[in-house]
């Protein structure tokens, strides 16, 4: 299924996930779920399935709050299992798919001057988000919810004395990559490369979050142990939100301790249904 594809359905199963989040405690039927977007059961069944991998009821196994426990446990398995042979975190069990690098403080200073960045408004699973790179890669991935016009403004601020230039197609190209689940198109090592712009402390978090790998799910604490900063939680939370590169900077992968998704940037149904798509492909 293409991305164009993709997105049209993303609409009616972010219903769904909205309802199944909602109800999630009581085990709603696939009946339920279908009568909430007025929808036959067949046929919420095959969008759902085409858009994330999986069936409506497996989605809400994923989502239960026992799931995302469990989640946080084989987390935390993994993180003690790398310490035992002698690595500081969970990285080197798992490539990167993703690369990144800092800016300076005097590049941040300078606000983006002599910087060319391009962009565009892109569609892809999770409906329709704003991309922009430089020549040293991305700096800027945020989802629109139909205001993109508040987003590319946004963008505009973070690199004020920048140059910009529009590049629907290039950008387009990039979402295809970084959203793709065929196997001759998705991520190699290194194939995506950012640009983080932040105070040390947030780049530090940024790096944690992309050190993890899809399908994981981690608590604040967790991410703060990953960092080396154990007492830092509250801190970690802060940080997240400031994320200006989403999905690559994968903050959707961090809930609250109890199991509930917490809050996300952009949504937190959008954040269940991210985290569902991942631990569906993650395997193909």
């Amino acid at each position: 299924m293409s991305n164009s594809e993709s997105h049209r359905h993303y609409h009616v199963v972010e219903q769904a996930i909205n309802f199944i989040h909602r109800n999630f405690e009581h085990q709603p039927t696939l009946a339920e779920i279908a009568q909430s977007v007025h929808m036959s059961e067949h046929h919420l069944q095959r969008v759902f399935s085409e858009w994330a991998g999986i069936s409506p009821k497996r989605f809400l196994q994923v989502v239960t709050k026992q799931a995302a426990l469990d989640a946080l446990k084989q987390t935390r398995n993994l993180m003690e299992a790398s310490q035992s042979v002698g690595l500081s975190g969970t990285s080197r069990l798992h490539d990167l798919m993703v690369t990144c690098e800092a800016m300076t403080p005097g590049e941040i200073k300078k606000g983006g001057q002599g910087v060319s960045i391009q962009y565009g408004v892109v569609v892809t699973p999770f409906d329709e988000a704003v991309i922009a790179w430089t020549d040293r890669g991305i700096c800027f991935l945020q989802f629109a919810d139909n205001h993109e016009k508040n987003v590319i403004d946004e963008l505009y601020r973070q690199w004020p004395n920048g140059t910009f230039k529009i590049n629907s197609e290039q950008a387009q190209a990039y979402s295809d990559t970084i959203f793709s689940v065929e196997p001759d198109k998705k991520l190699a090592r290194g194939k995506i490369h950012l640009v983080l712009k932040g105070t040390n402390f947030q780049v530090k978090v940024w790096e944690a979050m992309i050190n993890t790998h899809s399908g994981q799910r981690l608590s604040y604490s967790q991410v703060a142990q990953l960092m080396g900063s154990p007492k830092a939680s509250r801190a970690v939370g802060t940080a997240l939100a400031t994320n200006t590169i989403g999905y690559l900077i994968p903050c959707h992968r961090v809930i609250k301790s109890n199991g509930e998704l917490g809050n996300y940037r952009w949504r937190p149904n959008r954040k269940a249904a991210i985290l569902a798509w991942e631990n569906a492909t993650q395997n193909e």
